[in-house]
């Protein structure tokens, strides 16, 4: 019988080209994906949501959003992902599926998410301009501040969204979508911010 050894790929292989993009000049959106992550869903399990929480706090040290919002960790960030759930998003992996089963094994479900999500940020100052163009989510700094998120929807496609720590003064979005919509969704953003001129990043691991 036939060995076979499976390449880890990324969804954005093909789609991903460092450089320019639109318009010519100072690019006013910035697309970069973000690989070497873990990713790891927590269920509350009927009626567990408050022995959820608590496991959660002794875990991590920190409370797990109970509210769409995305809280950091020592090495992880808990992303708010609907009622009684959030995801795990560690580097390289580091939080597991057999490193969280004790943890949470009498209140809540597990599931990992790892290589069926594509993580890709955006950034610079027409980057709601261009966000606005795909979702109803009002992004304005007054109301959509630093560690906000949302469970919706980016051109018909879910994602998972929530606004990072600012970078050089401008606001930062990440987003993680199912991979099999990932390549539709970064040719989506690139033709809505192709006017402001877009700088294609290359790959950068999750820091």
């Amino acid at each position: 019988m036939a060995d076979f050894s499976w390449d880890v790929r990324s969804p954005l292989d093909r789609a991903l080209v460092a450089g320019a993009y639109g318009a010519q000049g100072e690019a006013g959106v910035s697309l970069t994906e973000i690989r070497n992550f873990g990713l790891v869903q927590v269920m509350a399990r009927r009626g567990k949501s408050a022995e959820m929480a608590k496991a959660a706090k002794a875990g991590f040290a920190v409370a797990a959003p109970e509210t769409p919002k995305a809280t950091d960790a020592a090495d992880a960030t808990l992303i708010w992902s609907g009622p009684g759930q959030f995801l795990v998003l560690s580097k390289g992996g580091k939080h597991t599926m057999d490193g969280l089963a004790p943890v949470f094994a009498d209140s809540a479900s597990l599931s990992d998410q790892s290589h069926a999500r594509a993580l890709i940020r955006v950034s610079g100052d027409k980057a709601r301009a261009m966000l606005a163009k795909l979702s109803s989510i009002d992004l304005h700094p007054d109301v959509f501040g630093v560690g906000a998120a949302a469970a919706t929807s980016m051109d018909h496609t879910s994602v998972t969204l929530w606004r990072g720590k600012d970078r050089n003064g401008q606001a930062v979005f990440n987003f993680l979508v199912f991979a099999t919509f990932a390549e539709s969704l970064w040719h989506t953003m690139l033709d809505s911010a192709a006017e402001y001129g877009v700088e294609i990043g290359h790959s950068e691991e999750l820091a």
